[in-house]
């Protein structure tokens, strides 16, 4: 099997398990960020731990670098259009927080208001993964405002392309 194969077909594998995208906020030194995240998993039961992928190239990240905590939301299918702005647009050009309703949640990380459910965490490390860094969470609260009919999903954002550049 060629690398070309090889990669088709672990692209495949991965749009047929159609994870989950969620949003990630941050803020540090005066400064707010988020993006769309598609690499993300809860890593351990007890204690919880919840790990996301944040890559390299995105302002998010850059951010992040400097920051004791970010949240993560959850989005419901019907929210392509904060998917957009969060997954389409790079920071570095526009605050994507003027465009959508939030508000400030612990220690001023930007907590976004219409999604059905988010959580806040403390970072507890980082680790390199290649193009993405893999910071590892702690979840410290949060809220479960409804149940999402369908959570948004990788099939719905397949063909955003990136902000940033990739």
């Amino acid at each position: 099997m060629t690398s070309e194969e090889r990669t088709a077909v672990f692209d495949a594998v991965v749009a047929a398990a159609d994870y989950p995208v969620l949003v990630v906020t941050v803020q540090a030194d005066g400064r707010r960020a988020g993006c769309l995240v598609g690499f993300t998993t809860q890593v351990s039961i007890e204690p919880r731990r919840f790990l996301v992928g944040l890559s390299k190239r995105n302002h998010t990240y850059r951010v992040a670098q400097r920051a004791e905590r970010l949240a993560v939301h959850v989005l419901g299918s019907e929210q392509l259009s904060l998917a957009r702005l969060f997954g389409g647009e790079t920071g570095d050009d526009l605050d994507k927080f003027v465009h959508c309703d939030w508000t400030s949640g612990p220690d001023g990380v930007p907590v976004l208001s219409t999604v059905p459910s988010w959580f806040s965490a403390r970072i507890r490390d980082r680790y390199d993964f290649g193009d993405h860094v893999g910071v590892l969470l702690e979840p410290e609260g949060g809220a479960m405002v409804r149940r999402a009919a369908e959570t948004l999903r990788y099939h719905a954002v397949a063909d955003l392309a990136a902000g940033h550049a990739v």
